[in-house]
Order: C-alpha cells, then sequence, then structure tokens
C-alpha cells in the first residue's frame, strides 16, 4: 500500500444484492463457489462455501450488530496477509472479496473490503460504515481498518487485521487515523473516529478498477498460488 490517494470521477456504489430469495440466493452461492473452484482450486472453493455458509448462518439466526461484527471479523483475520507487489505484481490492487478468498490472502485494503461488503450484504447500514486509512505507528506504515459506528455521533469500533479483538477507536492509540470513505462519502479524518466532509467516495479510483473486475466471469488470477 504504497500508493493509496488517486482520485476519479463516475463511481457506482458495489454492492451483493441485499433481498433476494432463499433459492436465489443458493443458486448465487453456487456460481460463486463453483468460479472460484475453477480459477483457484478446491481449497480456495471449499473457503468460498465456508463463507456463504457464514452468511447464511448469520442471516437465519437472531443475532445483534456486535455480533455480526466479530463473527465476520474473526472468519476474515483467518486469512494469510501478504503485500500486492508479491500477490498480484502491483503496488496497489483492491482484490474483490471473491478474489481474496480465492487467493486465500492479500493486504489490508482486501481484508478490509471483504469485512465491509459482507457485513452490507448482512444488512448493516452504510451510513454505519467506514473503511478507515490510517498510518499503524508501530509499523511506520499506512494501514486500512473498518470502522463501525453504532451511532453517528458515537466513537465507532474498530475490525483489523493486525488486531483480532474489535476495540474502541479512542483504544487504538496505534493508529493515526487520515481519511475515510465508504459507498457514498468521503472524510478526512479528526479526533475520536470523526471527520470532515471532503466529497464524494467516487473521488477514490480503485473503487472504479474494483466494480469492474466485481462479475465472476472476470476473476483475476494472483502470481502465485498461496494453497502450494
Amino acid at each position: 500500500m504504497k500508493r493509496f490517494l488517486s482520485f476519479f470521477s463516475g463511481f457506482v456504489l458495489l454492492g451483493l444484492v441485499l433481498s433476494v430469495a432463499a433459492q436465489s440466493l443458493l443458486e448465487e452461492d453456487r456460481r460463486m463457489i463453483a468460479a472460484v473452484q475453477q480459477y483457484y482450486g478446491a481449497a480456495a472453493a471449499k473457503r468460498t462455501q465456508n463463507w456463504r455458509a457464514l452468511v447464511n448462518n448469520i442471516q437465519s439466526e437472531q443475532l445483534n450488530e456486535r455480533e455480526v461484527l466479530s463473527r465476520v471479523n474473526i472468519f476474515f483475520n483467518r486469512l494469510r496477509f501478504i503485500d500486492d507487489i508479491k500477490l498480484w505484481g502491483k503496488e496497489d490492487y483492491w482484490a474483490t472479496p471473491l478474489e481474496f478468498i480465492g487467493s486465500g490472502g492479500g493486504d489490508c485494503e482486501d481484508f478490509s473490503l471483504a469485512k465491509y461488503f459482507t457485513l452490507r450484504e448482512l444488512g448493516v447500514a452504510d451510513d454505519k460504515l467506514r473503511m478507515v486509512y490510517v498510518k499503524a505507528l508501530k509499523l511506520n506504515q499506512f494501514h486500512m481498518v473498518v470502522a463501525y459506528y453504532p451511532s453517528p455521533s458515537s466513537v465507532p469500533y474498530i475490525l483489523d487485521n493486525l488486531e483480532g479483538t474489535i476495540r474502541l477507536a479512542t483504544e487504538r492509540n496505534d493508529l493515526a487515523p487520515i481519511y475515510s470513505f465508504n459507498g457514498q462519502h468521503l472524510w478526512l479524518m479528526r479526533e475520536r473516529g470523526q471527520g470532515e466532509l471532503a466529497g464524494q467516495a467516487s473521488r477514490l479510483s480503485l473503487w472504479n478498477d474494483l466494480r469492474g473486475r466485481w462479475d465472476v466471469r472476470r476473476l483475476q488470477r494472483p502470481r502465485i498460488n498461496l494453497d502450494h
């Protein structure tokens, strides 16, 4: 994640369909699993099956949002961290959730994007979620996490692949926020996890590239196979 501020015009909000019939969802699950099997192999297909089982199980249970956050965070934090240049041969590449799960690993953006889109599919409102670029002070490098706001004025909870426990932003003195975004807006960050509205999320160029690869027919293969 060496270069993270680039801008473009024209963004269409990505997301999985949030209200579909149960049978259609199962058919879509099978289509995703089959595509991952073809592109990435049996181990990747099993991870995808586990992801869809996680989503379907949560949707069938009566869970509060904090429990949903915890399950999603734990699931994705089991995947392997690896830099984009090693995995994709690019300095900065935002993998779709299927590419991330299929590859079996990714960098901080990939962890955060997969968590964000899974939480959106599970019904967590977009205005409660932000992807936040921070400076990881101990590592002295830029980093991305997901912030969850129980209410608009509250201190957010942070979902982070570097930290297994979901904690309040005020407890994460090792992170210095820079800017954040969700499907609609871009904020310049200030203290306590809040921020000053700076424009539309459409200013972020990598969203456009991600949108172009959302279909299962446009999955990309990484340079290396983490399952071998």
